[in-house]
């Protein structure tokens, strides 16, 4: 992953392979609606190729975003189609040739799209429905798509986009032990190039491999804490075709405390640092997410 891919990814975790998202493929009744607006604030290092004129790179990353998901019934089981729609504001210094500089990025990051499918133990059922069944293990596929929508200048060397289309084919899921739940899910992104980089380039990317791993406790309808880890892999960039230095080894934890508010409202504040960290990754960040739901009349 590039700088700008970095830099978006740590204010953006449903959006690159540093995510750590519980409760992904968890079962739900048909015809629910998530409407949600998040913030994220990170900081910390910044690894780049280093083929580029750019070294000891920091970043202080803040973004919000606006969501929406719907589910619906395929197949018998239940499905789910989301969108997310990204605001992003980085500082960053560094120093570029030997001397230290300072910028400031801003601007509408790259849309999220994701389509994601139960394969087993999440029949279609409506929320009446749903309310008497027991808890079961579920198993399900998702593909999300990054759409290179946002703010990107080819004379800049960082910018908010990445200038490029991005996919993740991912399979998953969650499996309960009384009020304990435990979850994991394994996936791939692919990377289209940028045919528009920085000094008229062409910048390309490997495929990244990620593992998720959840563990967590129900206290409640709504009301719930998870210890989190992620592992990736991968993701070495290329410049006209000559490939970089910088294969990524990541891991990273963290942790998620969801809080129903009452009337359909729910919080959720999240935490995540690194354990190990090779070209990337060697950041911490904390969120919070509102989200109100309701069902389909």
């Amino acid at each position: 992953m590039g700088v700008v891919a970095i830099v978006f990814a740590m204010a953006s975790c449903r959006a690159h392979a540093q995510e750590m998202e519980p409760r992904s493929y968890s079962a739900a009744p048909v015809g629910t609606n998530f409407v949600l607006g998040s913030f994220q604030h990170g900081w910390g290092d910044v690894a780049l190729d280093a083929s580029l004129p750019i070294s000891n790179v920091k970043a202080v990353v803040n973004a919000g975003a606006l969501g929406y998901s719907h589910t619906f019934g395929l197949f018998g089981q239940t499905g789910a189609a989301a969108v997310l729609l990204p605001y992003v504001r980085g500082d960053l210094s560094g120093d570029v040739d030997g001397q230290g500089k300072q910028i400031t990025r801003e601007g509408q990051g790259d849309i999220v799209f994701r389509f994601s499918q139960n394969l087993i133990g999440s029949p279609a059922l409506t929320p009446e429905e749903f309310a008497r069944r027991s808890p079961e293990t579920t198993f399900g596929a998702s593909l999300a798509a990054v759409a290179p929508t946002g703010a990107y200048h080819d004379q800049y060397l960082i910018n908010v986009s990445s200038h490029r289309w991005a996919f993740r084919p991912e399979i998953g899921g969650s499996h309960p032990i009384g009020n304990w739940f435990v979850e994991g899910s394994a996936g791939m992104w692919v990377f289209t190039p940028n045919t528009d980089f920085y000094g008229g380039h062409v910048r390309g990317q490997e495929p990244l491999w990620t593992l998720q791993a959840h563990i967590g406790y129900n206290f409640g309808p709504g009301f719930w804490v998870s210890l989190d880890a992620n592992q990736y892999m991968g993701g070495r960039t290329s410049q006209d075709g000559v490939a970089g230095n910088n294969y990524q080894s990541v891991f990273r934890y963290g942790a998620t405390l969801s809080v129903p508010l009452g009337n359909g409202f729910s919080a959720k504040a999240s935490w995540g640092s690194w354990l190990t960290a090779r070209n990337g990754g060697a950041f911490d960040r904390i969120g919070a997410t509102l989200q109100y739901r309701w069902f389909d009349r």
